[in-house]
């Protein structure tokens, strides 16, 4: 059994993979971490890793580029229920829709749509770029070992607004409250990095590779 990291040509694939190659080492993994861009490994994975840098569309696209890649991912994540973790725009995809450069559809799985940040206060660069810290707002197993105010890092202009607030784990404060840990089932999203986040990032996808949903 594998963890399929989905190539598309997104561009953080490499880190993703070995950050997720050491996680795998730590919790005792036996399976390996394979960088994929067949549908079918996808399909065959054990679990699932979407990565994504850049725009929504950009993104989408580039999913949409690879025959029978958008069908392997909602047949083995919407149908199958086998864990998935998005990460960045990775991420956003579970959403509705995406606003960035016009509408793109999403996956839908997360109901609600990825907007532009828009902090209060006029200071605040976008994108967001950097270390913040993550605020818990519930229990899960991916958030085990991580403590309120754990430093993760970010780069982002956009974010994720859930219609369900219920679908938000962790959030991070950057002008106003925003979306850092999304999930439900066997589904889960972070807008931060977790492979550039070191030990926080570590501990997070170690818990995705135990995760027993």
């Amino acid at each position: 059994m594998t963890v399929a990291v989905v190539d598309y040509g997104s561009g953080n694939l490499r880190s993703a993979a070995k950050a997720l190659e050491r996680a795998a080492r730590e919790s005792g993994y036996s399976g390996a971490v394979e960088v994929t861009a067949d549908p079918a490994r996808v399909a065959a994975a054990e679990r699932i890793v979407l990565p994504g840098v850049g725009a929504f569309g950009d993104c989408r696209a580039g999913l949409e580029a690879l025959p029978g890649m958008v069908e392997a991912l909602e047949e083995a994540v919407a149908v199958k229920a086998r864990p998935f973790l998005g990460i960045c725009v990775g991420m956003q995809l579970m959403a509705s829709v995406g606003r960035e450069h016009g509408d793109t559809p999403g996956f839908g799985w997360l109901p609600g749509e990825v907007v532009a940040l828009e902090p209060e206060d006029p200071t605040l660069k976008i994108p967001h770029m950097g270390w913040n810290e993550l605020v818990i707002e519930q229990d899960h197993p991916l958030l085990a070992g991580l403590d309120q105010g754990s430093h993760v890092y970010f780069v982002h202009g956009y974010h994720l607004r859930l219609e369900n607030p219920a679908q938000r784990l962790a959030s991070v404060d950057y002008g106003a409250s925003v979306a850092a840990i999304v999930g439900r089932d066997t589904m889960a999203g972070t807008q931060f990095h977790p492979e550039k986040s070191q030990a926080a990032g570590l501990r997070l996808l170690t818990n995705f590779l135990e995760w027993r949903p």
